[in-house]
């Protein structure tokens, strides 16, 4: 019997020893593969963090804060800019509104979205979402239309009460792209995308003795690179248009053409 409660008692020790082990066995995201986004967000256009698409970045700051993110978008891409922000227990209405613009820091229209929500009074949360139009791989210099490089994300409050100056918000943000086709292609393509030191690196290239580090303000880029959506099924709609042209041609022609001389023709010498 003593030999049993020995041996009970060292198996129950061993249990309690593994236990913790067996909890902190759970797969943390980096050993998952799980990418996680930024948990910090800049406060001006040149300190904008820069977030992949697919990705949640998140935030913490004060009520009145302006906040900044910034991501890739290409060719044939429509992006869509979701924000939420947790608010403070206690608060009264709010207004928040979400800001996109592209490269050359224009402001670009939302297709459609809550682009500005107001929360009521004790909210705990509000959801802000702009869709985008289709980037475009070229446009005319006097458009206004989104064009391939880094776009900026400004999230803020509008409409604060006094009280609410202040008091500590956390805010998560996530852009995802859906790939409209060859039905947003155009004929041409830019140079070089807008993206910020674009200029600087290319000048750098040409240099041929200098060591200096590039330039480059921006370093995020499309996975497959800048102008990654040249093929698009457009192509095979052209070749499938002109090869239906082809064979309408053909049957056009043997349904026009008959099956030989008239009738009552005499015939040749």
């Amino acid at each position: 019997m003593r030999a049993i409660r020995v041996l009970g008692t060292a198996l129950l020790t061993l249990g309690l020893a593994a236990a913790p082990a067996a909890a902190d066995s759970s797969p943390s995201p980096e050993a998952s593969g799980e990418a996680e986004g930024p948990t910090r967000a800049g406060t001006s256009f040149r300190t904008a963090t820069e977030v992949e698409q697919g990705l949640t970045a998140t935030a913490r700051a004060s009520t009145g804060d302006y906040l900044y993110w910034s991501f890739p978008a290409d060719a044939g891409q429509r992006p869509t800019v979701r924000a939420t922000v947790k608010l403070p227990e206690s608060h009264a209405a709010e207004t928040w509104q979400v800001d996109v613009y592209d490269g050359l820091r224009r402001r670009q229209a939302c297709q459609y979205g809550a682009q500005t929500r107001t929360a009521a009074p004790g909210a705990p949360s509000v959801e802000l979402e702009c869709v985008l139009r289709t980037v475009r791989a070229w446009s005319e210099p006097w458009a206004d239309d989104p064009l391939p490089g880094t776009y900026y994300v400004r999230l803020t409050a509008l409409r604060l009460s006094t009280s609410d100056l202040g008091q500590p918000v956390s805010a998560e943000l996530r852009v995802e792209s859906q790939d409209m086709g060859g039905a947003a292609a155009v004929d041409g393509t830019l140079s070089e995308p807008l993206v910020p030191g674009i200029a600087i690196r290319a000048e750098q290239d040409l240099a041929e003795d200098d060591d200096s580090p590039t330039a480059v303000l921006a370093g995020l880029e499309p996975e497959d690179g800048w102008t990654s959506g040249w093929w698009s099924d457009r192509w095979i709609w052209t070749a499938a248009g002109g090869a239906l042209a082809a064979l309408a041609g053909v049957a056009g022609y043997r349904l026009t053409r008959g099956s030989g001389r008239p009738p009552g023709m005499p015939p040749t010498a």
